[in-house]
């Protein structure tokens, strides 16, 4: 084949390419196709791990097959060895092979390892690519995120088709050395970059912005080929990649553990309903010093801050507001137009709202379980409306702490079940999914007219199917959760936010989560 028709095939080759390649797995070729054939019809750029097949030579002509009856698709076979994080047993003269025949078979791409790649001879490459079909030649690091120049140059000299580098994230900062080295090879159009692991999922929907080719996503929520890989509905509904562009603004939650939290398909169905164009992602990490360097580097326009850091990281702010001061602690940042970082605190507005909404909170009775950082919110916003605050937490010093601060009151344990209450409101963890579904009261001790949770996966917590099962009313975390997002939103944009679709979408996602079995937060 003349270069010029290679060049002409490359070109096409590229034309067609999504921006999101489904990795495909199956135990048999039937389970495969079955899986491809779904797969297509929203996505046309397929990975087949043929490495995750039995006989891969043996799946050849049904794959053929299906390839012939699919000219829509753009297929990447890939054969990867064990020694490389695959599952192919083999040599790599049977890997080889398998690329080979899948050359003649009317895939478009093979992938082959870069440990694989520089011991072939010429007639090795000519086996591969003699259909004209594309190399790749890939590179997985699944313990770091070191030199990526480094990798590339090794990478460069063999002249591939395409350039695939995927290292693994231990800390935010990766994702940073990740999307800068695809900004300095973006015109080169033709170099796919990922960080793995639950760290790295920022790299999977931001790396397109920053130059990647494409990113890979799992057909399915449980059918990941590498860690911290997102199915590929999740991208487009949840991370909206189609719409990703260098304009496209940054926000996140952030905190530890926020790998399966709702907020980011709630606020990114916010922004698609207001037409705004940014795309909110979850930044998991333990320390906050990783995480000032993603806001300066990316730079982030706009945080969700959860446990740990409501109150360390007020010290890091330009400057909060008044109800973050007297709280000590803020779970909203803005960054205004002038690059400072404002800290607010959204937690009240979650608190208070829905209260609002049932009764009149002056002088309301209201006994508050828990003296952390959302209790802090809670008893800072309901003092500031009149009621009367009873805190009971398990460390009674702490809550001794909390009330003369606020200037609320504490209440004992042994108090509680002979004391009337108009709310009762839970602002500890205790119920949330994941955890042992205990309840924190007994139910003689539920002696209120309505009974408020804030955790809110799972919607239905244990402490308010027992207020439910007393006839109380309730309210769930669900509905705090959304009207404090609902804030977080008009502080970012300056737009009303889009309540009823941000309630719509939570509330589905909680009641699939029940349906699937789920117990992640």
């Amino acid at each position: 084949m003349t270069e010029s028709v290679q060049n002409v095939g490359l070109h096409y080759l590229r034309s067609r390419l999504g921006r999101i390649c489904v990795a495909l797995t199956g135990s048999t070729p039937e389970e495969m196709l079955e899986k491809a054939a779904d797969a297509v019809r929203e996505n046309t750029l397929i990975e087949f791990r043929l490495d995750y097949l039995p006989k891969p030579l043996a799946a050849m002509p049904m794959l053929k097959s299906f390839l012939e009856e699919h000219r829509e698709v753009t297929a990447i076979a890939t054969c990867r060895r064990k020694v490389n994080g695959g599952k192919f047993t083999g040599a790599v003269a049977s890997e080889l092979e398998i690329l080979s025949k899948a050359a003649v078979s009317g895939f478009d791409l093979v992938d082959v390892e870069l440990q694989t790649a520089e011991g072939l001879k010429p007639a090795d490459w000519k086996k591969v690519r003699g259909q004209g079909t594309a190399l790749l030649i890939s590179y997985h690091d699944f313990k770091a995120t070191k030199d990526l120049d480094k990798i590339y140059a090794r990478i460069r000299p063999l002249q591939p088709d395409f350039i695939k580098i995927v290292t693994t994230a231990r800390s935010l900062a990766d994702n940073v050395t990740m999307m800068r080295f695809l900004e300095s090879k973006r015109d080169e159009g033709n170099v796919v970059g990922i960080c793995m692991g639950d760290l790295g999922v920022i790299s999977r929907v931001l790396g397109l912005r920053a130059g990647s080719r494409f990113t890979f996503a799992s057909a399915t929520v449980g059918e990941e080929t590498a860690p911290g890989q997102i199915a590929a509905r999740t991208l487009i509904e949840a991370y909206r990649v189609d719409q990703v562009d260098a304009g496209t603004k940054v926000y996140g939650v952030a905190g530890n553990p926020v790998r399966h939290s709702l907020s980011p398909i709630m606020m990114n169905t916010a922004f698609h309903r207001e037409t705004v164009n940014a795309v909110y992602l979850a930044l998991q990490t333990d320390k906050l010093s990783d995480l000032m360097v993603l806001i300066r580097e990316v730079p982030v326009q706009g945080l969700s801050v959860t446990m740990p850091f409501k109150q360390e990281i007020m010290k890091h702010l330009d400057r909060t507001d008044a109800l973050s001061q007297k709280i000590g602690a803020c779970n909203t940042v803005v960054r205004s137009q002038d690059g400072k970082l404002i800290g607010y605190n959204t937690d009240v507005a979650g608190v208070v709202r829905p209260l609002e909404q049932r009764i009149d909170l002056r002088k309301a009775k209201i006994l508050l379980l828990g003296a952390g950082g959302a209790a802090r919110a809670a008893v800072f916003g309901l003092k500031q409306k009149g009621a009367e605050v009873f805190i009971l937490n398990r460390t009674p010093q702490t809550a001794q702490k909390l009330a003369r601060e606020a200037d609320a009151k504490t209440i004992r344990r042994d108090q509680v079940a002979k004391t009337s209450f108009d709310v009762i409101l839970n602002a500890t963890s205790v119920g949330m999914a994941g955890g042992k579904q205990q309840t924190i009261l007994e139910e003689k001790e539920l002696n209120a007219k309505l009974v408020f949770d804030m955790v809110y996966s799972p919607m239905e917590t244990p402490l308010l199917r027992m207020a439910r099962a007393k006839g109380l009313a309730v309210i769930t975390g669900a509905e705090m959760f959304v009207q404090q997002g609902a804030e977080q939103f008009q502080l970012w944009t300056g737009k009303p936010a889009p309540r009823e679709d941000m309630w719509r979408v939570v509330t589905h996602a909680l009641r699939s989560r029940v349906e699937a079995g789920k117990q992640d937060v």
